[in-house]
């Protein structure tokens, strides 16, 4: 029997080809979380095929080493939107993670629900099963973390929750200025209430990364039942007579055929899980015709709903050497910080994308807040890109639940070609407005007391920058992804037109075929998004351990 990872090999090929109870396409956040509790039941014997490696890159495991993962073609695929009409036609990149455990592998860690009112949200669109009570349990059943409420937060989950291992009093000092504009510390975000300011929680314990793939894989590969490819991209789901029946992938350069007995779960993230339905026939017929694929089912809402977070950031210098820049920066403290993770699992390399996280509202008549700020304890030009040569942090804002909709489609017929991605960023009023309030925010916060012996500069936008006219340029010129894009199968009722899977997350239409990933959001949630795609994964599998009795 095959317990390891394989990787496509002739031996995975072998022990494939037995067919299986279920498939699994996609081994991201959702992924993972599915085939490990799936597996549970011995008599399920369960497939899961990844597109991209095994996660033996070391730097996937160490906290800040998403910096190097990113945007690393050995550890994610970069995708391109179409250029963006409110953005000056720029072009913004969205790399996915394209590695055992998907985007929870190389993301910035942020550990986020979302709120309640998120979810009842969903339920008030119809969508039995889907509220803030309905969905609880599942997130409570994920995590291990040691704060908050008993009734709330999990305490024997997989994946263990922490806060960084380094301390860093430029990042109290925000959390003090926040105080004094009037936002209360938060001591638990992902608690009754999100408003307010904390450090961030993150997917990490002992000072290293905790991905869907450690969290829920490490323990589920031992399993004779369950048998893990990578290396294998998925190109067709096989449909006989109005069922999905199995998986055409290809691995190692050669096309293979496995079958499902019982069902078929896509769970390869909201740009190719679509893709992958409509590269099978499964979508908005015309447009499949357009592209020489022949219409299986007509199914109009595929790729379509599209939603991103859109963020826009402030850079500041400080007076003192303060960040993460004076780390990055210099030979001899990049030493001492590997040196003190080597050895204690704890320093400046622990640290995720965001330290401090803050939700808010720009209009007091709202209910809940509308901006989430991520404070990054170090800067660049983008994510991505090299550190600046001074002592320098960001202030992030993302607008929690854009009006925007965007839209995906296929450029050809060809599943190794990339899909077309509008995003269609900034195309409303509200839109708009919400970001350049948001920037208002920021400088607010960022003008208080607390943060004078640490505040030297605001480099970008700058200080010239006065007027909403301005700082909205700015936002259009230099604002881009906060990695979130969700929404493109969405679950709705019978009777919208626009689902694409119901409320137990089958694809309308064809039997044995279900989604299971961020894609399935019929908006999206107000934060990140990482940790609601596995509450997704961890809910699909029980609904589909219960219909299988």
């Amino acid at each position: 029997m095959v317990r390891d990872i394989v990787r496509g090999e002739t031996i995975g090929v072998v022990r494939v080809a037995n067919g299986f109870d279920y498939i699994v396409v996609g081994a991201g956040s959702a992924g993972c979380a599915v085939a490990a509790r799936l597996s549970e039941d011995a008599h399920n014997r369960v497939l899961l095929l990844e597109a991209g490696p095994a996660d033996r890159n070391p730097w996937i495991h160490v906290p800040i080493g998403y910096y190097r993962t990113m945007f690393n073609p050995r550890t994610s695929r970069t995708f391109v939107t179409e250029p963006e009409p409110e953005l000056g036609g720029r072009q913004i990149d969205w790399p996915r993670g394209r590695v055992l455990g998907g985007s929870s592998s190389i993301n910035g860690l942020a550990y986020v629900r979302g709120q309640a009112e998120d979810y009842d949200h969903w339920r008030q669109l119809g969508n039995e099963g889907w509220s803030y009570a309905d969905v609880l349990p599942f997130f409570r059943r994920l995590e291990t973390y040691e704060g908050g409420e008993d009734g709330i937060r999990g305490r024997s989950g997989p994946l263990r929750v922490g806060e960084p291992e380094h301390d860093m009093p430029i990042m109290d000092a925000f959390i003090d200025a926040a105080n004094q504009a009037g936002i209360p510390t938060n001591p638990d975000y992902n608690g009754r209430v999100q408003d307010g300011v904390a450090k961030f929680q993150l997917s990490m314990t002992g000072g290293r990364r905790r991905s869907a793939a450690v969290a829920y894989l490490r323990e589920a590969r031992k399993r004779p039942n369950l048998v893990i490819v990578t290396g294998a991209l998925s190109e067709r789901i096989l449909i006989e007579n109005g069922r999905a029946a199995g998986i055409r992938y290809r691995a190692n350069g050669i096309e293979h055929e496995v079958r499902a007995k019982r069902e078929i779960v896509l769970s390869a993230g909201a740009i190719q899980s679509p893709q992958l339905l409509m590269l099978s026939g499964i979508g908005p017929a015309d447009h499949l015709r357009d592209v020489g694929i022949e219409p299986v089912l007509d199914l109009a809402g595929v790729g379509q709903n599209l939603q991103d977070h859109f963020q826009a950031r402030a850079v500041y210098r400080s007076p003192v050497p303060a960040t993460l820049n004076d780390v990055g920066n210099s030979v001899v403290n990049r030493v001492k910080a590997g040196l003190e993770w080597f050895f204690t699992r704890r320093g400046p390399l622990t640290v995720g994308a965001g330290f401090v996280v803050l939700f808010w509202k720009t209009r007091e008549e709202l209910a809940t807040p509308d901006v989430q700020f991520h404070v990054i304890p170090f800067s660049a030009d983008r994510p991505g890109q090299p550190l600046h040569d001074f002592s320098g942090y960001v202030v992030s804002v993302c607008q929690l639940r854009p009006e925007s909709r965007g839209e995906l489609t296929l450029r050809s017929a060809d599943p190794a070609d990339a899909p077309k991605i509008v995003a269609n960023y900034l195309s409303t009023a509200t839109d708009r407005q919400t970001m350049v309030d948001g920037m208002k925010l920021i400088r607010r916060v960022m003008g208080q007391p607390a943060m004078d012996p640490w505040r030297e500069a605001e480099v970008s936008p700058g200080e010239a920058c006065t007027s909403d006219a301005g700082l909205l340029d700015h936002v259009r010129k230099t604002g881009g992804t906060i990695f979130h894009p969700t929404s493109t199968c969405r679950m709705g009722p019978d009777g919208d037109a626009s689902a694409v899977v119901d409320a137990r997350l089958r694809v309308r239409g064809i039997e044995g075929l279900r989604v299971a990933d961020a894609s399935i959001m019929p908006s999206v949630i107000s934060g990140n998004t990482n940790v609601p795609a596995i509450m997704i994964g961890e809910k699909a599998a029980a609904m589909i351990r219960e219909d299988a009795r």
